[in-house]
């Protein structure tokens, strides 16, 4: 998530002196499911809550309206969540660019225990072209929010990129459009991060025709995404990508067994250790003006042509673009396919 950085100074700027929302907002409910191998998948009474930075909307007399979910482009419907990049108000297009986190009941941030355990999604990328990005990723933020207004207002994040300081552990499950994607652990040691990370992305390991509209996983279409945590003794050995699409499983989305030098903070271990503290399930859907998703996409990394993912080209060809995320699904390695 290498322009997240930019992306975020960005937004924090252009809202610099906004009051931080409370929380008296509704928020949007969707379900998700914690399983076991023995008792199967027990729903859980989860919402989203969208970032702080989002909550905020420009009416058409200039004044401020908070947690207007639906004009920042998100909406759920039973345990599926959309998130719209671009949104008509008052006949303007305007970029929402929304990043939601997983609510539990008590008002605080879920914290997903992910060691030695999986994490299973429905997506649909049909929509999203070059230089978009739809992002499903764990970020080690404090359950509460850090404080003051707390998890319920959308405070406290923090990722491998350090947003104005913040920096914690970052475990990019998912970054995609419908021609790239890649699956991306950043370790941090204190304020030390592993910003590039070591990721796994099939386009740029020569595997040309693995992701894509008609390619073997059929971007055209939904399909389930799973990702194994995979432990010994305690410490994290190896993350394992796999895919299920028309009842058909898909292996071959790749394995990371390596992440730099390990230690209890840095590398594969340390990156175990904070899905072993447990991790915040963050989404969100975002485009990059300064490298065009190229990291993702272009060049030797995917089929995108330079150009082709610039924000003005995707909100001239592309207005409707949008993620959905569904069926969420967490819990003991081989619990989640039938969830």
């Amino acid at each position: 998530m290498s322009s997240k950085l930019s992306f975020i100074s960005l937004v924090a700027s252009l809202l610099a002196g906004i009051p931080v929302a409370r929380s008296s907002e509704a928020y949007p409910s969707l379900p998700t499911w914690k399983c076991t191998t023995s008792g199967g998948c027990l729903q859980q009474n989860t919402s989203v809550v969208l970032d702080q930075d989002s909550k905020y909307t420009q009416g058409a007399a200039g004044s401020r309206t908070t947690a207007d979910y639906t004009a920042m482009g998100v909406s759920t419907s039973g345990d599926a969540l959309t998130m719209y990049h671009y949104v008509t108000t008052n006949g303007t297009l305007n970029a929402a660019s929304p990043r939601v986190y997983l609510l539990g009941a008590d008002s605080k941030y879920v914290l997903m225990d992910l060691l030695n355990q999986e994490l299973s999604v429905d997506v649909d990328y049909s929509t999203l072209p070059c230089g978009e990005n739809g992002a499903f990723y764990l970020s080690e933020m404090a359950a509460d929010g850090g404080g003051g207004a707390g998890a319920a207002a959308g405070t406290g994040y923090c990722d491998a990129q350090c947003p104005q300081g913040a920096c914690c552990n970052e475990m990019d499950v998912l970054e995609a459009n419908s021609e790239a994607t890649a699956m991306t652990p950043h370790p941090c040691d204190g304020d030390s991060c592993d910003s590039g990370g070591c990721g796994y992305n099939p386009y740029a390991s020569g595997q040309h025709s693995f992701w894509g509209p008609g390619l073997t996983v059929d971007t055209s279409q939904p399909f389930t995404v799973t990702t194994q945590f995979t432990a010994s003794g305690g410490t994290l050995t190896q993350i394992t990508r796999s895919y299920t699409q028309n009842g058909r499983q898909i292996v071959g989305g790749g394995t990371i067994s390596t992440c730099g030098t390990d230690s209890s903070s840095t590398g594969l271990t340390g990156i175990g250790n904070a899905l072993g503290r447990g991790m915040v399930l963050a989404m969100s859907i975002w485009n990059d003006a300064t490298q065009e998703m190229a990291w993702l996409d272009a060049g030797t990394n995917g089929p995108c042509a330079s150009g082709a993912g610039t924000p003005s080209n995707i909100e001239s060809q592309h207005p409707d673009t949008h993620v959905v995320f569904s069926n969420i699904r967490w819990g003991d390695i081989g619990s989640t396919a039938t969830g």
